[in-house]
């Protein structure tokens, strides 16, 4: 492959060699040491290739020889651009294009993140925009250690960073601890503070399981919201009895109880549904870095129409991106009809609104017990409506109230000397 390249680079030619003696001429080119190849018979001769510089030296050879050289063909770089050297603006197009690459090649132009939930691209591209570092900058000024290091500093939920450089892209992967405390509230995070748990609603106690903290309900108690189900205060006492100091210490504790909840959903039996008449305006547009140029419009083209774009950046390879994309704008056109649900069409869609609820409530750990939603149709809406009986956690945190006891000092002035 690197042979071939050469070759081309530097040029060659195909010759046929005919006459009294080609066997001799091929004698007197290895012996002047002139490097041919392809070698392959004629009809009256040899054909083989060689290069530029060996063929400017066999005209004596042929005379020697008595051989008749006749040129077949002629490949190379050279003669590319003999072939076209009257094409100046080609050839300058070419170089112009050749720099330009190289140029592109020295900056960033894309940023692209990954793993990130928690904080959105357009957060952390301004977060990075405020240190310096954008798109349309140079390599060689991206620090991707400097970058890894801040990004961590900056943000406490972010436990792993990575950034690199792909072609013309900065690709910077994130992994966030979703265990994290809020930003911000770091040092109240790492200071325990006693804590109580309770009641976050009204319930029977079903399944109580204490590890610290002292229970102040029992499995069957009935409790209301806001009521203390762990107290994150001990009390101190003497061999008496008496209450002389607390401790407090932060409560934990699963608790689960009996509740219930109202549920409540109306669907209007009149609704606008969306009739596409399938008018469409399309809106071409390049974009070249913030700058967007476009052509037409669809700015009010229709009475109610809906927007979408699909845009695509500019890419040599895989990673090399270019400051260059291309998209389009296009504008629906739709009109309103008025329907009405079917009493099935009600029930169905009431029905997989309630299914979807109670799915809900499954993935957050809650368990239904039993529920008697019904569905009651009236003149213009129809509603799902009842009560769901639920087993699940209702312990939340609060402050545990401190207290202080006064001691009392014994007076001990009472006694007289005469």
């Amino acid at each position: 492959m690197i042979r071939s390249l050469l070759r081309y680079l530097k040029g060659y030619v195909k010759i046929c060699v005919e006459g009294y003696s080609p066997e001799r001429f091929l004698n007197m080119c290895s012996y002047h040491q002139i490097y041919i190849w392809g070698l392959a018979p004629s009809k009256n001769g040899y054909e083989m290739y060689m290069s530029i510089h060996d063929f400017r030296r066999i005209k004596p050879l042929a005379k020697k020889t008595h051989t008749k050289v006749i040129l077949r063909e002629r490949t190379g770089f050279p003669f590319f651009l003999f072939r076209y050297r009257k094409r100046k603006l080609f050839f300058i197009g070419l170089f112009l294009c050749a720099a330009l690459l190289k140029i592109y090649s020295m900056f960033i132009w894309d940023i692209h993140f990954e793993g990130n939930e928690r904080w959105p691209d357009e957060t952390l591209a301004e977060y990075l925009r405020s240190e310096g570092i954008s798109p349309l900058m140079l390599k060689s000024r991206v620090d991707c250690p400097g970058i890894v290091k801040s990004i961590r500093k900056e943000y406490n939920s972010i436990v792993w960073v990575s950034a690199s450089i792909d072609g013309s892209r900065l690709k910077i992967q994130v992994k966030e601890n979703e265990d994290t405390y809020p930003q911000g509230d770091t040092d109240v995070a790492n200071e325990e503070s006693p804590t109580d748990l309770i009641a976050a609603s009204d319930g029977v106690i079903t399944s109580i399981v204490t590890r610290s903290g002292v229970p102040q309900v029992h499995v069957g108690d009935q409790v209301k919201k806001g009521d203390i189900l762990v107290l994150g205060r001990v009390d101190v006492v003497d061999d008496s009895g008496e209450v002389i100091g607390y401790q407090y210490q932060e409560s934990d504790a699963d608790v689960f109880a009996d509740t219930q909840i109202t549920y409540q959903d109306t669907l209007p039996l009149n609704y606008q549904e969306k009739i596409y008449d399938g008018k469409k305006k399309y809106k071409p547009y390049v974009r070249i870095g913030d700058v967007t140029v476009s052509v037409g419009s669809t700015a009010n083209q229709y009475e109610y129409c809906e927007l979408s774009a699909k845009e695509r950046q500019w890419k040599v390879g895989e990673n090399f991106y270019l400051p260059l994309a291309w998209g389009m704008k296009t504008a629906t056109s739709y009109t309103y009809e008025e329907k009405t649900y079917s009493k099935e069409q009600v029930r169905e869609k009431l029905s997989r609104n309630f299914k979807r609820f109670c799915e809900d409530l499954e993935e957050k750990g809650v368990q239904i017990r039993a529920n008697d939603v019904k569905i009651n149709l009236s003149a213009d809406t129809a509603s799902a409506s009842g009560t769901i009986y639920l087993n699940e956690s209702i312990a939340e945190e609060a402050d545990t109230e401190i207290l202080t006891i006064e001691r009392k000092e014994t007076d001990e002035s009472g006694g007289t000397d005469d």
